[in-house]
């Protein structure tokens, strides 16, 4: 992080609404991409966008510099909306540890698909995973956390990420590599 940044997150500390205003602007746009990965209603997401920045702000205090301040911002941006969805009793299908079996997938394993199959295509039909599944495949593919973040910002074991990570990636990898799934959307 550069000076100019470590200098508007010191200001916003002490409560400089000018700093504030400048540091929502840096991030505003990457914070909402983030958002709408989690939730798909647009004024949602920009509301959740909102309380998050309002949230850092106040915890602004528990920044240490350990981390980049978009990554920091990121987590309670992704927290937000995990809140906000569990909140409105879409809870996640969390699967009970007493059926989980461990299942890490190669990392050799081949991933192959369509040619064609772009990025867009691959968050598209994350779209369609269920619920149990979508979080997880999300935050790890897309996000970048590893087992341990996704089962704290989930609330799940480590076991459960694992589990439900290589079982949405087998569905998702299915979807891909079948010729309809364009037809879905």
């Amino acid at each position: 992080m550069n000076s100019f940044s470590i200098d508007i997150i010191e200001e916003c500390k002490r409560h400089n609404r000018k700093a504030q205003l400048q540091l929502y602007n840096q991030y505003c746009q990457g914070m909402y991409s983030v958002a709408k990965r989690f939730i798909s209603n647009t004024a949602e997401a920009e509301d959740l966008v909102q309380d998050a920045f309002i949230k850092a702000f106040s915890k602004l205090h528990q920044f240490k510099g350990d981390v980049t301040f978009g990554a920091w911002l990121k987590r309670i941006v992704v927290n937000t909306c995990i809140d906000s969805l569990k909140s409105k009793k879409q809870e996640l299908d969390v699967l009970e540890e007493v059926h989980l079996k461990v299942v890490d997938t190669d990392p050799h394993d081949s991933w192959a698909v369509d040619d064609n199959v772009t990025l867009d295509d691959v968050k598209l039909v994350i779209e369609t995973l269920p619920e149990k599944y979508k979080y997880v495949v999300m935050l790890f593919l897309i996000e970048g956390y590893d087992h341990q973040e996704i089962s704290e910002i989930l609330n799940i074991s480590e076991v459960a990420s694992r589990t439900q990570l290589s079982r949405g990636k087998q569905k998702l990898q299915e979807l891909l590599k079948s010729k309809d799934y364009g037809a879905r959307y």
